[in-house]
């Protein structure tokens, strides 16, 4: 007997073409000539609908999202920590399967994104950015990342000057590079034969995701809203402390900071899902970690800085900088509590928001009214004059070693006697500092 689908395919009496047939053949009219059997057309049309794998609706959602996170884990294990910053070393074989991968899930060849990253860390915020949002605008990065990549792609020199150490193999040159769009296409023909129809859907969520979260959301957001742990020379943020979805690239800040690292959180309260993944491969001696954040470790308090000190905070200073920040924040607000006269609330406001901040960090409307507040809180103004005294340190260029180990030691002591504890407890510590 029919099935109700092989019923309501079939369309009793309905004109259809078959194999080249006139009009007149109707697919009851060919099972009846013996083209093939009723069971063959009936599996044929199921097949065509549902695929060789029936899913329901959960399963394709739990599949195209496990499809889309081997994307993900590709282009940040991959493309971004073991080719365009050599942070790790990864087994040819796990290095092979996620070209290939990368291949038929987004068509794109790895010098050029390897060279066009190494671009952005370059020249970041500058005109010269490929994707700053600062320069071109959150919606033109957000909306054209996928456009701005693809121009910044068609430049020999970018290619020439950053794609350097990218592979230049036989698959490379006759297969990945030479038949990008082919690659997507296989994916396309892949989830259509086991999934049916609904393999469609799938292959276009494959084929937006990476120009939606990697091109859009890191390239945009990530230089233009979140936390910062560390005044790194750029814009960039953390986009949230849970990095899984976009496999640990959501930290974005952290990885501008220390970009040569192979794990990409650096707080207690953060969680990187591809250094996960890594950490596993590295167990199954599939890949092999060159570099992590530094740590920061204390020992015994020195009776004064020393060079071992200075080579502390100038191997540190993104962290040592965040913990002065840290101080500053706490004594900006007991200052602001224990303020006598009327003060206007946008003044305290934005000190509060900006104050902890590098001042060349600090929008230009905010710079009157730090002032202003600088002006009413004598503690604050005192350590942000001294953090700029201390970034002066590492920043100098033209002393000897010596020199600004007595430069650190004459700040030590103006620290604790300064009469304020926040950068008397801050100097204590800052000579407990350890490589």
């Amino acid at each position: 007997m029919f099935t109700k689908q092989t019923d309501s395919l079939l369309q009793f009496g309905k004109p259809s073409r078959i194999d080249g047939f006139g009009p007149q053949w109707s697919c009851l009219n060919a099972y009846k000539k013996g083209f093939f059997t009723l069971n063959t057309l009936n599996s044929v049309l199921v097949w065509l609908a549902y695929g060789i794998i029936n899913l329901s609706a959960w399963q394709v959602v739990i599949l195209t999202l496990a499809m889309t996170h081997v994307t993900i884990a590709s282009v940040t294990i991959y493309l971004h920590r073991h080719q365009a910053h050599r942070s790790l070393d990864l087994h040819p074989a796990v290095a092979h399967f996620f070209r290939l991968w990368l291949w038929l899930s987004t068509g794109m060849q790895t010098k050029e994104w390897a060279a066009i990253h190494r671009k952005h860390h370059a020249k970041c915020e500058t005109s010269e950015d490929p994707h700053s949002p600062q320069i071109k605008g959150i919606k033109t990065v957000f909306w054209r990342g996928a456009e701005l990549y693809r121009l910044e792609s068609k430049s020999n020199e970018t290619m020439q000057k950053y794609g350097h150490g990218t592979p230049d193999d036989w698959l490379e040159n006759n297969v990945y590079s030479r038949f990008p769009w082919q690659g997507v296409a296989i994916m396309l023909i892949i989830n259509l034969t086991l999934f049916g129809a609904v393999g469609l859907s799938i292959w276009a969520v494959q084929m937006l995701w990476i120009p939606v979260t990697a091109a859009g959301v890191i390239n945009g957001i990530g230089h233009y809203w979140g936390y910062r742990n560390f005044e790194a020379v750029d814009a960039s943020t953390n986009i949230s402390p849970w990095g899984i979805l976009i496999g640990g690239e959501e930290l974005h800040n952290n990885h501008h900071t220390y970009p040569t690292s192979a794990k990409l959180s650096v707080k207690p309260y953060e969680f990187d899902i591809g250094w996960l993944y890594i950490r596993m491969l590295e167990t199954l001696h599939l890949a092999t970690v060159k570099k992590t954040p530094p740590k920061l470790a204390f020992g015994e308090v020195r009776p004064v800085a020393d060079e071992k000190t200075l080579e502390a905070l100038i191997m540190n200073r993104y962290e040592v900088m965040a913990g002065f920040a840290k101080q500053l924040r706490s004594a900006l607000e007991i200052e602001i509590a224990s303020l006598k006269q009327s003060t206007s609330p946008s003044v305290l406001n934005t000190a509060k928001r900006w104050m902890h901040r590098d001042l060349e960090k600090v929008p230009s409307s905010a710079v009157a009214q730090l002032a202003q507040a600088r002006a009413i809180l004598p503690t604050i103004d005192k350590m942000v004059c001294m953090r700029e005294e201390l970034r002066q340190i590492w920043l100098s260029t033209n002393r000897s070693r010596e020199q600004l180990a007595n430069d650190l030691q004459t700040w030590c002591r103006n620290a604790e006697s300064s009469g304020i504890q926040a950068l008397k407890e801050f100097s204590v510590t800052l000579r407990a500092a350890r490589v």
